[in-house]
């Protein structure tokens, strides 16, 4: 279950990528989270009723998540894979543990470990080569990608999200949470949804583009949430932790096979110096750290 969630979440950005000529970034955002909340409502509805004073105590916890790590996060990634490749998406996307540290020190003032500094100033070493391409010039230039550097502004919503997290009210199950978070964080969107179809207008329901809506609201939003939250209870945070990384690896091949993207020496170098970052930024301390 660990090793499909992280497959249905490589697979979003790579059809994401390929949809990007056919699609609106912020109608790929809005329509996927509205199909999936009409997917889930039949399911949740029984127990909102039931539980609806939660859902009023915790409004506005539930609208920041459903701001944040749906409607936010994923439309600023829909947006950056229209500039960017999406092999560099998902090797970005590997800096999030590395992002929740930071936020963490940030919002809630957490000590920050030596170990732990060097393994985010070693991470962020590794998005920045990336991110230049593996070019000095472009870093002197300051030339970089927009889909880069809003995927990184996207990785600080997830960690923020993330924190947020932390106060989810233990009443609601996993699809009552998913859904209530999302009835109260969608409407966030609808407002940039509808000026972009002013602007760029709608797009054709053709089978390409059915499919692609087909897959947004069905295996990554519902069965890829699913299927970690059991896989997390069944094996422990720290192990299904290490699953994450399965995303950069998925992600890269299918972008290989199916966008005729390619693999360069920059991707090689920058992921390795994001992972042993994140080796060192995540690992439980000694007790000898600074």
């Amino acid at each position: 279950m660990l090793t499909l969630a992280s497959l249905f979440w490589a697979a979003n950005w790579v059809v994401a990528r390929a949809m990007r000529h056919d699609m609106p970034p912020i109608a790929m955002g809005f329509w996927r989270w509205a199909i999936a909340l009409a997917i889930l409502l039949p399911f949740a509805a029984a127990e909102l009723r039931q539980k609806w004073s939660v859902v009023r105590a915790n409004w506005l916890t539930l609208a920041l998540l459903g701001a944040l790590g749906a409607s936010a996060f994923n439309t600023l990634v829909y947006l950056a894979l229209q500039y960017t490749a999406a092999t560099n998406g998902v090797l970005l996307n590997s800096i999030t543990p590395i992002m929740i540290v930071l936020m963490s020190w940030i919002v809630l003032g957490e000590r920050i470990s030596s170990r732990q500094a060097l393994g985010v100033a070693l991470s962020l070493a590794g998005v920045i080569a990336i991110v230049a391409r593996g070019d000095v010039h472009m870093l002197a230039a300051l030339q970089f990608n927009r889909g880069d550097l809003l995927l990184i502004t996207a990785m600080f919503l997830w960690a923020l999200y993330t924190l947020i997290l932390r106060r989810r009210p233990p009443e609601l199950s996993a699809v009552g949470f998913l859904a209530a978070m999302l009835l109260l964080g969608l409407p966030w969107l609808l407002p940039f949804y509808l000026w972009e179809f002013s602007v760029r207008g709608g797009f054709p329901l053709t089978p390409a583009t059915m499919a692609a809506l087909a897959y947004y609201g069905t295996l990554p939003s519902i069965a890829a949430y699913l299927f970690w939250n059991r896989g997390v209870a069944q094996v422990g945070p720290n192990k299904a932790g290490l699953f994450v990384h399965l995303m950069p690896v998925f992600g890269a091949l299918l972008a290989v096979i199916f966008l005729d993207e390619r693999l360069y020496g920059y991707h090689f170098f920058g992921a390795a110096l994001i992972f042993g970052g994140i080796f060192l930024a995540t690992r439980k301390s000694s007790g000898r750290d600074g």
